[in-house]
């Protein structure tokens, strides 16, 4: 009986270490499709925010986009000067990494974030315009 209940003891402690382990700090910034990306920034009240470097940014961008570079190390300076808090902001990069990255930078700061998913590769992909 003893081993028994030492036994379901650890197995519990076990369960309870692997959950902790595996679970992820949620975003507090939303992922959106192409598609879903595209809709909201129908919006005139959402920003734009192009996160890729000038080169990238002049080979073609979302039209309406303003860009600011997330590995600048005056980024976030840069973002607070350009960017309005009362109003959310719908940011991207080539394929989604570096706009999660500014994502998370521009939540901790008080922003409402949307990010394209898979950048603006799926964007191209499925024949949405960009501009040069």
């Amino acid at each position: 009986m003893l081993k028994s209940v030492y036994f379901m003891f650890f197995v519990c402690m076990f369960m309870l270490g692997l959950m902790a382990c595996s679970s992820k700090p949620k975003d507090k910034f939303k992922n959106l499709t192409a598609d879903e990306f595209e809709r909201l920034i129908e919006n005139s009240n959402v920003q734009r925010l192009d996160v890729r470097t000038v080169a990238e940014y002049s080979e073609g961008h979302i039209a309406g986009s303003i860009n600011i570079n997330v590995f600048d190390e005056n980024f976030s300076a840069t973002a607070d000067e350009l960017l309005d808090k009362t109003q959310p902001v719908a940011v991207y990069c080539k394929s989604g990494r570096r706009s999660r990255n500014a994502a998370q930078l521009l939540v901790k700061k008080g922003y409402t974030v949307y990010n394209l998913d898979k950048g603006i590769l799926s964007w191209i992909e499925l024949g949405k315009d960009i501009e040069k």
